[in-house]
């Protein structure tokens, strides 16, 4: 969702090594990381390294590589996930990293490798769904978001979403069928039908593109354990710039709420409730006008607006996220289920629409 994507004069490149990491837990994968290591930290005696593997992520790998203790110097090395080209472009991704490293809203990144990147360890604690709904945590999320939101990283273009050309494409790579006789059987009977899934994307475009959402720089991906909590320096910094890029503000947010519901066992009746948004959404207003030099006043209507706005393009995330769990369960050799996690999302979507869509923007 980039394309207007423009990294500031200035600064740092980023060495591109030529080095394939295996997917695989073994040899070849300590031999991979370790070979990156050589070039990044040759200081570090390759038998006193040790590689942590992280299991959170569903799109890639993360080890984390270090001597000694893990809470000094931490290398990350991320192996791209089976196919994830077709669902993440990865030039903008190392140019949204850049951008944001610049505004001191990322962890250094080191370099590439053929199928990976490497990145500095961030000291803190990746969140769960019970602290997100904390409001100590949850403004320090509103007003981080904010900062992203007014980065201006566009070099004179105006910018547009592509969220409807993303999913547009996203549709374009769905799977039509199972090589696994029961795994197609439960794709057939739960997941809405092509013809559907295109009147829905038709019906959102057309809804949502006309509420007033600003296109700004957003991230797109802002699930509980993309967000380090740092206790003792009291902030929050964002992680993984995979699906980064211009996009309507109110879609990045709602795509937050949304993630307040977990991802393993997902319940959605963890969604932030009313009055729980509304304090979020005036924390993140009150940032938003502070960053951009307009004051902190912030008016009910103000609110009322993100509000509607927000929880509408809610429905999208469900959508867009639907569809990636599609592609994920053809391709992904991540043990997750990701055909039961599709159809969580467009269940979830069609039970949201009818709420959601009885909103109206205040006149």
């Amino acid at each position: 969702m980039s394309n207007y994507i423009h990294v500031p004069p200035g600064s740092p490149e980023v060495p591109k090594l030529d080095i394939t990491v295996s997917e695989r837990e073994g040899p070849g994968y300590r031999q991979g990381a370790l070979q990156l290591l050589h070039r990044l930290r040759p200081h570090w005696r390759p038998e006193e390294v040790t590689l942590q593997l992280f299991t959170d992520g569903i799109t890639n790998k993360l080890i984390g590589c270090y001597v000694g203790d893990i809470t000094d110097d931490v290398v990350l090395v991320r192996i791209y996930g089976n196919k994830t080209e077709l669902l993440v472009d990865r030039d903008e991704e190392v140019k949204s990293f850049r951008v944001l490293q610049a505004h001191g809203c990322a962890p250094q990144l080191y370099c590439t490798f053929n199928n990976g990147l490497c990145y500095e360890f961030m000291q803190g604690e990746a969140l769960d769904p019970e602290h997100v709904c904390n409001p100590d945590i949850f403004r320090l999320i509103a007003r981080q978001l904010a900062k992203i939101h007014t980065i201006h990283a566009h070099n004179g273009w105006i910018p547009k979403s592509n969220l409807w050309l993303k999913m547009g494409k996203y549709f374009s790579l769905i799977p039509t069928e199972f090589a696994d006789e029961g795994v197609n059987k439960r794709f057939l009977s739960d997941i809405p039908s092509p013809q559907v899934l295109q009147e829905e994307m038709a019906w959102m475009k057309e809804r949502l593109s006309n509420l007033g959402s600003p296109v700004v720089l957003c991230h797109n991906d802002l699930l509980c354990k993309n967000i380090i909590y740092n206790k003792k320096r009291g902030d929050v910094q964002f992680i993984d710039y995979e699906y980064s890029g211009y996009n309507y503000l109110a879609y990045d947010i709602g795509n937050h709420f949304n993630e307040f519901a977990g991802v393993n066992e997902v319940d959605y009746s963890l969604y932030p409730n009313r009055k729980l948004q509304e304090q979020w959404l005036r924390s993140y207003l009150e940032a938003y006008k502070e960053y951009k030099g307009f004051g902190t006043e912030v008016s009910e209507k103000e609110v009322e607006v993100l509000y509607v706005q927000v929880n509408q393009f809610a429905l999208a995330s469900h959508f867009f996220w639907g569809l990636w769990a599609l592609i994920q369960a053809k391709y992904s050799t991540i043990d997750f289920d990701f055909l039961g996690y599709a159809i969580v999302r467009f269940n979830q979507y069609f039970k949201m629409k009818l709420e959601v869509v009885t909103l109206t923007l205040p006149e």
